[in-house]
């Protein structure tokens, strides 16, 4: 990959970045979308390197709290659906894993300080800390669960690095196959904008993922608050 065309990549991505967030501050839904399709149709000419470029866009999108829902689409339009669905993975989940690393290494001090002054939110958050595999996985799922903001409040609690990354990568596994294969039916990239209709089994599905995350969500915190309260009355006078 030649020098220029790295620096070209970065330059295009900080320009389409600043763009779609002014866009998005404005309400400009279309605009961006006709940015992100500008975008995908020049990754569909660079050849190989069009995956490499597009992973590195996807990250710095997820970064930004940008949605990348035509991104994952145009993924199988250029890619198909085989090659789109590993080039999905790796960006979705690098991304995810940045966004992370951000909110603990940067947020992490303050939110700390504040659990640390609060003996049930402590409660919570060590219980977090032990079952918080399952709480990613099952957030993965879930279609209502905003996956861009999830990776910022994850940084923030002590679910491990690395249970949190392949926690984050199988649970995202399933809609990404799905969103690529959808991407890779489109007749051309202008239609990914169209509208997507999800098949009522998969939005069951995401209902019951929805459900299940909170279910579980709330009853281990109930149980770590219970233990918190049960400590004084068992501690020796």
């Amino acid at each position: 990959m030649s020098k220029s065309l790295v620096i070209k990549a970065g330059i295009v991505s900080v320009i389409i970045i600043a763009l779609i967030m002014v866009t998005r501050f404005l309400g400009f839904g279309e605009l961006i979308a006709k940015i992100f399709q500008d975008m995908l149709s020049w990754i569909e000419g660079l050849g190989y390197w069009g995956a490499i470029i597009f992973i590195f866009i996807y990250v710095s999108t997820t970064i930004f709290l940008i949605p990348g829902l035509i991104l994952t689409l145009g993924a199988g339009f250029i890619f198909g659906v085989i090659k789109g669905t590993i080039v999905v993975s790796i960006a979705s989940t690098l991304g995810a894993t940045a966004a992370f690393l951000i909110g603990r290494y940067f947020a992490r001090i303050w939110v700390g300080q504040q659990i640390e002054n609060q003996p049930k939110f402590k409660a919570i958050n060590e219980a977090v800390a032990k079952n918080g595999w399952k709480i990613v996985g099952l957030t993965r799922l879930s279609p209502i669960l905003p996956f861009i903001f999830l990776n910022y409040a994850f940084g923030v609690t002590q679910v491990s690095l690395k249970d949190y990354i392949w926690a984050s990568w199988i649970g995202m596994i399933p809609g990404t196959v799905m969103y690529v294969y959808f991407g890779s039916l489109a007749k051309d990239l202008a239609s990914l904008n169209a509208g997507i209709k999800v098949p009522i089994w998969l939005q069951l599905l995401g209902f019951i993922a929805t459900v299940s995350v909170t279910f579980y969500i709330t009853k281990i915190s109930r149980k770590a608050l219970e233990s918190q309260l049960e400590k004084p009355s068992n501690a020796p006078n």
